[in-house]
């Protein structure tokens, strides 16, 4: 059977291979930084355990104060990572606490009451862990079976590490002059462990669905104006059922090719750029955007009137009619025809969606761009004014 010495030691050798593992997945994908930082933590979880390791031969002061503040250095950057990857920005509400924490270690253990350091120190990990396995109980939005297990083996260490804490406190072991050594601390040792195991080998799989997720973004994303693309518009919506509540208006920029001839395709792409940063200005939930390619694009509108869709739709053109950009020539206005399709009680396809928003949109172009015409026929009366300046 393995003596406490034996499980640091394996303790020590497993973060030291994952360290590894995962610097050298992040030397081959760099913009997966949250790889990175779970390496440094338990790089610096893995000198905390052989420095411990240490501790328990030769007991010292200030060694004690090195190894409690790296224990809890070591999961505070753990904690950041999970940050990181969920993309929580507000690192803050993890660092300031913890190193007060430390601090507060520090200090006790300075005045020889070690364990009330061992104790605060455990504390700490036992939030930042539940902290960890918490956020990715919340805020997790890729793949459930994955996210779970990382909770539960956060919320399993948690519970080895405040179990630590507790012995501490049920015995009122204030002042050790020795590192603990109790059931406690040799169970914590075995779930730390296969936790740390297991957590790693589950980074390198939350990398990997990162990189699916992001491959797949690009795959549905128009690099130039950054809206969704034709094919994300079949993903999303080719299997879709077109209710009475839902609308699709497609945008065709006028006189797009004399643009690029008069001004050059550098002024013309700055062009589609405004046109998609006035769409995104009225992006809000059921408001979906794609450029289909060249100076088309498409809104897709749910949970709305036709009246209100085509009322949006017009003021995306009134908008765009409004930008300016400067060009060597002068100052260049553009303006937009767009046509609306609409929806049926009993469902219609995005097809029959789409042809109905295209032969409105031609309608537009003939009866002399700058609008947005409702209907197909462009002889009905309600086929609506040119778009102007408000």
């Amino acid at each position: 059977m393995l003596d406490f010495s034996s499980l640091l030691l394996a303790a020590a050798l497993s973060g030291t291979c994952l360290s590894v593992t995962m610097l050298a997945i992040w030397f081959t994908a760099p913009r997966a930084r949250f790889v990175l930082t779970v390496a440094c933590g338990i790089l610096v979880l893995v000198a905390h355990v052989v420095l411990f390791w240490r501790y328990t031969k030769q007991a010292n002061p200030w060694l004690c104060q090195i190894v409690l503040a790296l224990l809890s250095l070591g999961f505070l950057v753990i904690c950041l990572s999970a940050m990181q990857y969920l993309g929580i920005r507000n690192y803050r509400r993890a660092i300031g606490p913890a190193l007060a924490a430390m601090a507060a270690s520090a200090l006790v253990t300075y005045f020889g009451f070690d364990g009330v350091g061992f104790l605060i120190t455990y504390s700490t990990v036992t939030a930042l862990l539940a902290a960890i396995g918490t956020m990715f109980w919340m805020k997790g939005d890729h793949d459930r079976r994955i996210l779970l297990v990382v909770s539960f083996l956060s919320g399993a260490c948690a519970i080895s590490f405040a179990l630590c804490g507790m012995v501490l406190l049920v015995q009122g072991q204030w002042v050790l002059g020795v590192a603990p050594d109790n059931w406690a601390e040799r169970m914590n040792s075995v779930v730390a462990v296969a936790c740390m195991t297991g957590l790693g080998a589950l980074t390198l799989s939350l990398h990997h669905l990162q990189a699916q997720i992001e491959l797949k973004a690009a795959t549905m994303t128009d690099p130039l104006t950054g809206l969704m693309n034709r094919r994300a518009l079949s993903e999303l919506y080719g299997g879709r059922s077109f209710g009475p509540f839902m609308a699709i208006a497609m945008f065709d920029l006028d006189h797009f090719k004399t643009t690029n001839d008069v001004f050059g395709h550098p002024v013309g792409d700055q062009v589609l750029c405004r046109f998609a940063a006035v769409i995104k200005k009225y992006g809000r939930a059921g408001v979906d955007a794609f450029r289909l390619g060249g100076e088309e694009f498409a809104l897709v509108l749910s949970r709305m009137t036709p009246e209100k869709a085509h009322d949006m739709a017009s003021r995306i053109g009134v908008a765009f009619g409004t930008e300016i950009v400067p060009t060597q020539r002068g100052p260049l206005r553009s303006s937009v025809s767009g046509g609306m399709g609409f929806g049926a009680a009993d469902g219609r396809t995005l097809d029959e969606v789409l042809a109905e928003a295209d032969a409105a949109l031609y309608a537009a172009k003939r009866a002399g761009r700058n609008r947005v015409i409702a209907q197909s026929q462009e002889d009905q009366p309600d086929s609506g004014p040119a778009l102007r300046s408000a």
